[in-house]
C-alpha cells in the first residue's frame, strides 16, 4: 500500500495503535502458570474492545487471535494448553483489521529469572529493529535495512532466520512489496517510494539461521534450535525517513 492522503494514514495509525495497546496489555498480564491461550484471551479482547478483529484469524482461519510462540517456538505459535513457566522466552505477535485498514506488531518478552544471555538477546532484538528503521526513508534502497541488519547482527554475534521476511501491509495483512530480506540480500534491488507501508520484523537468533514447520500447520521452529527474538513495527516511508504506525497509546 501506497497511502494517498491524510485520512488513510490516521486510520493506519488507529489500527497500529491498537495492536501495539494488545501486545502491552498482554505482556503486563503475562505469568507463570498462565496458558498461552488465556493471553491470547486477554488480547482478543483488547482488540475487540477497541472494534477491530484479529488479522490472521479473519484472513487465514488461524486458530486464534494472536501468534504467541514459547521458546523453541519462534513464529505463529497457536494459542492453546500450553503453560508459560518462569524462564520461558515469548513472541507475541499481533495483527489486526479495523475500517478496512491492517497493522502488525510484534515483541519478545523473558519470563523472569532470566538468564544474562536471554536477556542480552531480547535487549539486542529491539536494537537490530531499530537498525532497520532507521534505513526506511523514501527514495533509498530497501536493501539497506537487510544489509544494515546483518551488519549488526554481524558484530554482536547473531544469526538472522533467512525464511521469515518483512512484508507490505494496509490494506491486506500481506501484500506487495513482498519477502522483504532484514538480512544481506543482493538480489534485493526495490527501492522505497514516498507513502509506502511495510513491517520492519528481523529475527535475531543465537545460532538459528531457518525457520522449519512442525506437526501443525502454522507453528514455526528456530533451525538449527535455538533461543530467537523478533521485533516489529509498522511503518510508513517518507522523505524525513520513518512514520512508526504501531505506537501504544501515549507514544505518538
Amino acid at each position: 500500500m501506497v497511502i494517498a492522503n491524510d485520512d488513510e494514514l490516521t486510520k493506519l495509525k488507529e489500527i497500529g495503535r491498537i495492536c501495539a495497546n494488545a501486545i502491552q496489555v498482554m505482556a503486563a498480564a503475562m505469568e507463570p502458570g498462565m496458558t498461552t491461550l488465556e493471553l491470547d484471551r486477554i488480547g482478543r479482547k483488547v482488540l475487540e474492545n477497541s472494534g477491530a478483529r484479529s488479522a490472521p484469524e479473519f484472513c487465514y482461519q488461524f486458530p486464534g487471535a494472536t501468534c504467541i510462540s514459547v521458546n523453541e517456538e519462534i513464529a505463529h505459535g497457536i494459542p492453546g494448553a500450553r503453560v508459560i513457566q518462569a524462564g520461558d522466552l515469548i513472541n507475541i505477535d499481533v495483527s489486526a483489521e479495523k475500517d478496512g485498514f491492517f497493522a502488525d506488531t510484534g515483541a519478545s518478552f523473558a519470563m523472569p529469572p532470566v538468564k544474562p544471555k536471554i536477556e542480552r538477546l531480547c535487549r539486542d532484538g529491539k536494537r537490530a529493529l531499530w537498525v532497520g528503521l532507521n534505513q526506511v526513508k523514501a527514495g533509498e534502497p530497501l536493501a539497506k535495512i537487510g544489509t544494515a541488519v546483518g551488519a549488526f547482527a554481524q558484530k554482536n554475534r547473531y544469526t538472522l532466520v533467512a525464511n521469515l521476511a518483512s512484508h507490505g501491509v494496509g490494506r491486506s495483512l500481506h501484500e506487495e512489496p513482498a519477502e522483504l530480506s532484514t538480512w544481506p540480500d543482493p538480489s534485493e534491488k526495490r527501492v522505497m517510494t514516498d507513502g509506502l507501508v511495510f513491517t520492519v520484523e528481523p529475527f535475531l537468533s543465537l545460532g538459528a539461521t531457518w525457520a522449519e514447520g512442525g506437526d501443525d500447520a502454522w507453528t514455526l521452529y528456530a533451525d538449527p534450535k535455538a533461543p530467537t527474538v523478533q521485533f516489529e513495527h509498522t511503518v510508513v516511508a517518507t522523505r524525513n525517513g520513518p512514520v512508526i504506525l504501531t505506537l501504544p497509546d501515549g507514544r505518538g
